[in-house]
């Protein structure tokens, strides 16, 4: 296991859980005072935060966390959708309701047509980026399938930029996808805990611990400079995989100069045919909201991303204390957009896990103006070469927000004139309103006058 000692010290986090297992008030004070200057956290910290139970800390620490979050990214909350592609595997993940032994799974790889036209479907209701997702089977979705989807998306659609979950592989299978214009390359380890990785994963490729868990030192080095981690929360305990996680950040920054863009918080979701329905290890809303916290602090940069696996009133309290990443509408079957909505309570058998929040895009941004943040559809970053070090040079100073909020500000215009109800349109105009005098680009309101004048995708 030399690879795995290399990435994370599986000894010091759990020593770190131990010596921090009741922390002090006031020291639990002081690290929330130092991470307000965007210093980060070490793993002792990390450790005595996620003990922390008191109600009046817990306030106190999310609090910080959404102080934190407005420094870096100011208020805005960038909205996306997943697109999956495929739900064949090969893989036997005992919480997964892809798994290889779903004999009861109606399996369905997208054709070229069907792709371009579920993205149609998401672009024609106002996102422009999506999330590809693929099950690991390299006869239905390989490397040339992957690239034939992305040019046929970009060539069709709207859509302003891709990313993708997809399956570890070799570093030149990574280089040609970042080459076809890909993003954000999203792993998640599951879980750190070899032992429990190991019962989890019985066979296929995702059997093996250290291939995955060096899946981003393959993508970095084929030339992805934003990539996106998480662990799924349940399988094992959570102090255990949220340390883990921040040590693997920390591995990657030391090495290559820059950590993960994003950090997804997903907890386990029972899957129709899947052998695991309720986690091993169950994470309460409350230590859910204490990990979201945490990541944020200690990865001030992040984009910490909330998928529609939690309650709405959850996630719309996560919003408030450190998230900056939502999805809205999503599916998580392959055609499961263009599935006329009468069926789509019925496709549990195609489905990777439950979705909870049902909310659409438009729903979901009447949600965020009306919380006081700014919904924000940019893509502009990806597209500038803000990515990697350059982006976290300008994160860690707190400045990505001169660029995040006109941004966010021009795609929410757009997505008001073009896309919005009457109610969102509404709520939304006045939320433009009210933040516009906080642009500092001298050029803005000539940039916002050509965008109610008809022009589109512009950005700085």
């Amino acid at each position: 296991m030399q690879l795995t000692e290399n990435i994370i010290n599986l000894e010091k986090i759990e020593e770190a859980i131990k010596a921090q297992e009741n922390p002090a008030p006031a020291y639990i004070r002081n690290i929330l005072k130092k991470t307000e200057g965007l210093a980060g956290l070490s793993i002792h910290e990390a450790a005595a935060l996620l003990n922390v139970d008191d109600p009046d800390l817990l306030k106190e620490l999310f609090k910080t966390s959404a102080i934190v979050k407005e420094k870096i990214y100011g208020k805005r909350i960038v909205l996306f959708a997943p697109l999956y592609l495929s739900n064949e595997c090969s893989n036997n993940c005992l919480y997964c309701g892809f798994r290889r032994d779903n004999k009861d799974a109606k399996r369905k790889t997208l054709a070229m047509d069907e792709a371009v036209a579920e993205a149609k479907f998401l672009s024609q209701r106002g996102y422009k980026r999506l999330l590809l997702v693929t099950g690991e089977d390299i006869r239905s979705s390989d490397i040339e399938y992957l690239i034939a989807v992305i040019k046929a998306i970009y060539e069709n659609t709207d859509i302003r930029i891709l990313h993708i979950n997809a399956p570890p592989m070799k570093t030149e299978d990574f280089r040609r996808l970042k080459e076809a214009g890909i993003g954000v390359y999203q792993s998640f380890q599951e879980t750190y805990h070899p032992e429990t990785y190991k019962k989890m994963h019985p066979s296929g490729m995702k059997k093996d611990y250290e291939w995955r868990l060096s899946t981003m030192d393959r993508a970095i080095e084929a030339g992805f400079d934003d990539i996106g981690m998480g662990a799924l929360l349940g399988l094992y305990d959570y102090h255990f995989e949220a340390l883990a996680l921040i040590q693997h950040a920390r591995y990657l920054e030391e090495r290559f100069g820059f950590g993960p863009h994003t950090v997804s918080v997903p907890r386990l979701q029972p899957a129709s045919g899947a052998v695991i329905h309720k986690p091993p290890y169950p994470v309460t809303d409350t230590e859910f909201k204490k990990i979201v916290a945490v990541y944020r602090l200690a990865m001030p940069y992040v984009g910490i991303v909330i998928s529609t696996r939690e309650p709405k009133e959850l996630r719309d309290e996560t919003i408030k204390i450190g998230a900056s990443q939502i999805s809205a509408g999503s599916r998580t079957n392959p055609g499961g957009y263009t599935t006329p909505n009468s069926e789509l309570r019925t496709l549990n058998s195609e489905e990777q896990f439950e979705t909870e929040d049902h909310r659409t895009l438009d729903e979901m941004i009447q949600v965020i103006a009306k919380s006081n943040n700014l919904p924000s559809l940019c893509t502009a970053c990806y597209r500038k070469g803000r990515t990697g070090k350059d982006f976290r040079q300008i994160a860690d100073k707190g400045d990505i927000q001169k660029y995040c909020l006109p941004n966010a500000l021009l795609t929410f215009q757009e997505y008001l004139i073009d896309y919005a109800s009457e109610e969102a349109r509404a709520i939304g105009q006045k939320v433009i309103d009210n933040a516009i005098a906080k642009v500092e680009l001298k050029d803005f309101t000539e940039r916002m006058e050509r965008i109610k004048r008809g022009e589109r995708d512009i950005y700085y």
